[in-house]
């Protein structure tokens, strides 16, 4: 447990270092719903959305990316926050759209908040996992990542990778590597599935709930309007994500979240697919 405590000592160090590059919300992002229940502070360094009982709020990025590195620190809704979900995420458009979600699911004042993952491709989804996190995330702020590339999707908390889904093309398993996605986020009410299935409801005696976000960087590659390519945003930033794979100690870590905070793996619900799991799921155990 003394490595195991080291390792996230050093993620939690390398995911701070991650995030330093930080960009400029009113630069790099538009509000898109909820009025002034969306602001932008502090020169555009900071970023809070809220939920009362009237709407919720949300904002997307000017610019839409074809593979990179995604990094924001977010602090969840504090207290109880049953109903609401903090929503951060990479989408493109359209009936057939790719998707890469982290979705927070609220709960009761000293349950652990739901963190949820799913991946689209070509318009299909069905790929959650679920966990709980190892620190309380309504307390400070923590640094939640996307890595995309051609190869593979890596889920990090931290710098720590809680999930991958791999490029299986080669099996029939669509991939995300054709569509530019825009980077969403939102805070709203879905207290019709969020905790404990809809059975525990909003209390809107709380309102209004606010989520914080800070240090967004994007080390990606940007698609220019009317382009099919893309350019990276800094030439000068570093291009690791771009082969990025789990080295020995990120599989360690990995293998550590999964067995000790996943609470979901569609991997392994057998009674959802009665007639077999799906085919990406019996190429490893730590997708």
């Amino acid at each position: 447990m003394k490595d195991m405590a080291l390792l996230f000592v050093s993620a939690v160090f390398l995911g701070a270092l991650a995030s330093a590059s930080a960009g400029n919300f009113y630069q790099d992002f538009d509000i898109t719903w909820g009025d002034q229940r969306a602001k932008i502070l502090n020169g555009g360094r900071d970023l809070t959305l809220s939920l009362d009982r009237a709407s919720g709020s949300g904002f997307k990025s000017k610019n839409e990316y074809l593979f990179g590195r995604i990094d924001v620190q977010i602090k969840l809704v504090p207290g109880n926050s049953a109903g609401t979900v903090t929503a951060y995420y990479l989408s493109s458009q359209g009936p057939t759209h790719d998707e890469i979600d982290f979705e927070f699911l609220g709960n009761l004042s000293g349950n652990p908040y739901t963190l949820h993952t799913n991946v689209f491709a070509q318009g299909k989804g069905n790929r959650e996992q679920q966990f709980h996190l190892w620190f309380d995330p309504t307390k400070a702020f923590h640094t939640y990542s996307i890595v995309w590339n051609a190869q593979r999707i890596i889920f990090l908390v931290d710098n720590i990778p809680i999930r991958v889904f791999n490029n299986l093309e080669s099996i029939g398993i669509p991939f995300p590597k054709n569509q530019p996605m825009r980077i969403y986020s939102s805070l709203w009410n879905a207290d019709d599935w969020a905790t404990m299935g809809g059975r525990v409801k909003t209390d809107w005696s709380n309102a209004p709930f606010t989520a914080s976000f800070k240090n967004f960087n994007a080390n990606a590659c940007v698609r220019a309007p009317g382009s099919s390519s893309c350019t990276r945003t800094d030439p000068n930033q570093d291009s690791a994500w771009q082969d990025q794979s789990l080295d020995a100690s990120g599989r360690n870590r990995l293998r550590w979240v999964q067995q000790k905070y996943m609470v979901y793996n569609y991997c392994t619900d057998v009674k959802r697919f009665p007639q077999g799991l799906p085919a990406e799921c019996k190429r490893s155990r730590f997708l």
